[in-house]
């Protein structure tokens, strides 16, 4: 029997559509056919055509709302411009792949700027709730597939360790995760009104949503119902107080966002998660989850892995060959990304949503997770605005 098509639309051009192109390399069992690329940089978007073989490319959304052959849009915009697409693409009857996050406080009118220095925390919580309320009913009233491209929850090791712990009704006690690196490359990641939050929106919350889903699945193996009932947050802004000089290796320019968080997640069975965020981290990306069980420990290594390690005394004829993630250059010793579209679960997440339109079963990264990581993110930054512990 032929593999059944699924008919996709990617919307945004950027670093992230480039992880999912890779990540649609790699499914199987059914036909993935990227018809269409909308980005309003068409000279971007023809770079990308001509890599990927993808159809054709626009510079107008409306294009694929309207394009009765596409199943899925696939969107991997700027944070900012997510919920609104979402809320198109599902009113136009399409199935929706949406990047982390799915929304966030990015101002209204009136607020003073920058917002991330003069909107006080506590709005921008209760307006992201009313949100995902909104959110919700717009996703249940489509029928259509709401799927959340939230890689932590495909890695092969995240998923195995998962595996065991519903295999033997472990008991997860607690667990530490991670998102560290040296800033970002986008212009806007230090400006609240265009990421929605510092180095926790934008890095810090695939280890959250991580274990969060990791509870879940610990909850559903026991037959409970595990929810987070309190979080408690510190954040911080260092970058700015260093000289250009001491910065000169950090990438981290936070206009009204932090720079470095820690959070603590509280669950209703007496269990902690530590999430540890941070713009200051030299070395490439550091991302992690460790689990520590009433039977068993955990040691999730999302990025890097020590899978290929290499040693280099020049960069001569490998200038074009990458290596990882947000290092300045090959030199010396380094953790190479081997299949990193692999293993950092993105192919995983792409097989798991297009078999969920081909054969009409739900995905494992839904609305819930998406929206109960976005809350959770906002609540800890009212903690860290307030200093106080935010019961939910």
């Amino acid at each position: 029997m032929a593999d059944k098509q699924v008919v996709i639309a990617l919307v945004g051009g950027g670093y992230a559509a480039l992880l999912h192109l890779n990540g649609y390399s790699k499914v199987h069992g059914v036909n993935v056919r990227i018809k269409t690329l909308v980005d309003i940089d068409l000279e971007k978007a023809s770079v990308l055509q001509k890599t990927y073989g993808i159809e054709q490319i626009s510079a107008e959304f409306n294009d694929v709302l309207t394009d009765p052959e596409i199943d899925i849009i696939d969107i991997v915009t700027p944070p900012s411009l997510h919920v609104d697409m979402v809320y198109e693409a599902m009113k136009a009857g399409k199935h929706v792949i949406c990047e982390k996050p799915f929304t966030g406080y990015f101002g209204s009118e009136g607020d003073p700027e920058p917002i991330g220095l003069h909107v006080s925390k506590r709005k921008m919580y209760e307006t992201v709730c009313q949100e995902l309320e909104k959110g919700r009913e717009i996703v249940t009233a489509s029928g259509k597939l709401f799927m959340y491209a939230e890689n932590f929850v495909y890695a092969p090791n995240i998923r195995k360790t998962a595996e065991f712990i519903a295999a033997k009704g472990s008991r997860i006690l607690f667990m530490k995760g991670e998102a560290s690196l040296r800033g970002s490359s986008s212009p806007v990641a230090g400006h609240w009104n265009q990421t929605g939050g510092g180095t926790l929106m934008r890095n810090a919350i695939h280890p959250l949503t991580g274990m969060l889903w990791l509870k879940k699945r610990e909850a559903a193996a026991r037959g409970e119902d595990i929810r987070v009932v309190s979080v408690t947050a510190d954040a911080g802004r260092i970058v700015p107080q260093l000289s250009e000089e001491d910065r000169r290796h950090l990438n981290a320019n936070p206009l009204d966002v932090e720079d470095n968080i820690t959070v603590t997640l509280t669950f209703s069975d007496g269990s902690k998660a530590l999430i540890i965020g941070s713009d200051t981290y030299l070395g490439g990306t550091k991302t992690y989850i460790e689990v520590y069980a009433n039977d068993a420990t955990f040691n999730c290594n999302v990025a890097p892995t020590d899978y290929l390690q290499t040693y280099f005394l020049d960069e001569n004829k490998i200038e074009d060959i990458y290596l990882a993630e947000m290092l300045p250059n090959k030199l010396g010793w380094n953790r190479s990304f081997v299949s990193d579209e692999v293993l950092r679960g993105f192919s995983g997440e792409l097989q798991d949503f297009v078999e969920c339109v081909a054969f009409g079963r739900k995905p494992t990264s839904d609305y819930d997770l998406a929206a109960e990581a976005v809350k959770l993110v906002y609540a800890a930054y009212l903690s860290a605005e307030e200093g106080k512990k935010i019961e939910l």
